[in-house]
């Protein structure tokens, strides 16, 4: 329900004086009020463009990505009807759920300006590398100085019933004797909405593929013993490997922090017995990693495609055809590493 809140000073002799609720173009306010400052709204956000325009012609107010690489679209309410303000912060979300890890990060360069890269701000800001993979997930906050009924009971089912990422922050303005006051109250307790959406939403999180998960996908498709020969041999090449929901991740340590990054992802998934076992390649990172000169880097790979520059610099994809093509690889690898 709409919530009524009110403030009092204590004075002297513990008298409560109330200070009044006051009027003015907050929401004109808000959005310049919550991006010189996103903890208003959450610790766990970073701003990555304002008047984002989307494909269906709507235009985002804020654009935000949180410490998992997940993207929260955030929708000043202004004066829209309730019906105009849950269908645009859905319609945006339908755009955003299909950008790329190239798209997001284009979006983000372009507003962070000397604050980024990406890849640097999301550093910055959480202390942590931006994730290989962005947009797995998507939220939505609606925000306004005051959320009418309806909409609060479209946001409660949406949240409750199918786990949607929506919730509703409510700011209201006090002012008293030239100072000025602001309150703040979300719809739903954050953590009960993350509770909801990590619960009832059909499209959950899911954890990363054992080691013994891939191995058999690659086996399904035909590749069982070139891959099992790659994944024994490149470990002694990088610094560790992991894996995802899709793929073995080869990571190395680097540069002056000595950040942990992918640098050559091996995908069972995408492999077959016609054309070999995939690989995904960040060749500036490979240049970087091993001290060789772009044409090395590249003529070490077979049937390199690039596919590309991500905000992790260019990215490219081929194939290890068979054994072969494997041993030259991983004998030119090894020279590099001499």
């Amino acid at each position: 329900m709409p919530q009524d809140i009110k403030i009092w000073e204590i004075i002297e002799e513990d008298k409560l004086k109330e200070i009044p609720r006051s009027k003015l173009n907050l929401e004109e306010r808000l959005e310049n009020w919550i991006e010189k400052d996103i903890s208003m709204l959450s610790n766990d956000l970073l701003i990555i463009g304002r008047q984002v325009q989307t494909d269906f012609g709507g235009v985002i107010d804020l654009l935000c990505v949180d410490q998992n690489g997940d993207i929260a679209i955030l929708e000043l309410k202004r004066d829209k009807t309730p019906r105009e303000i849950n269908a645009q912060a859905l319609d945006y979300a339908s755009w955003v759920k299909d950008l790329s890890n190239e798209s997001i990060t284009e979006i983000a360069n372009d507003y962070l300006g000397d604050k980024g890269p990406l890849e640097k701000a999301f550093k910055d800001k959480f202390g942590i590398e931006l994730p290989e993979i962005l947009n797995e997930s998507h939220g939505m906050f609606i925000v306004g100085s005051e959320i009418d009924s309806s909409s609060e009971r479209i946001i409660e089912y949406l949240s409750d019933s199918y786990g949607v990422g929506i919730n509703a922050v409510t700011f209201q303005y006090f002012q008293e004797n030239g100072k000025e006051f602001l309150s703040r109250v979300f719809l739903i307790e954050p953590t009960e909405a993350e509770y909801r959406a990590k619960t009832k939403s059909p499209s959950k999180r899911e954890p990363p593929l054992t080691y013994e998960e891939l191995e058999e996908i690659a086996e399904k498709n035909g590749v069982g013993n070139l891959y099992r020969k790659i994944v024994e041999n490149l470990p002694q090449h990088f610094d560790q490997n992991v894996t995802t929901r899709s793929s073995i991740a080869f990571v190395g340590f680097m540069g002056e922090e000595n950040s942990r990054k992918t640098i050559l992802s091996i995908v069972p998934e995408e492999s077959s017995k016609q054309k070999g076992v995939k690989y995904n390649i960040y060749v500036d990172r490979f240049i970087e990693y091993f001290g060789v000169d772009r044409k090395k880097a590249i003529d070490l790979f077979p049937q390199y495609e690039q596919k590309g520059r991500e905000w992790a610099g260019e990215f490219g994809e081929g194939y290890f055809k068979d054994e072969n093509w494997f041993d030259s690889f991983l004998k030119q690898l090894d020279e590099i590493k001499k």
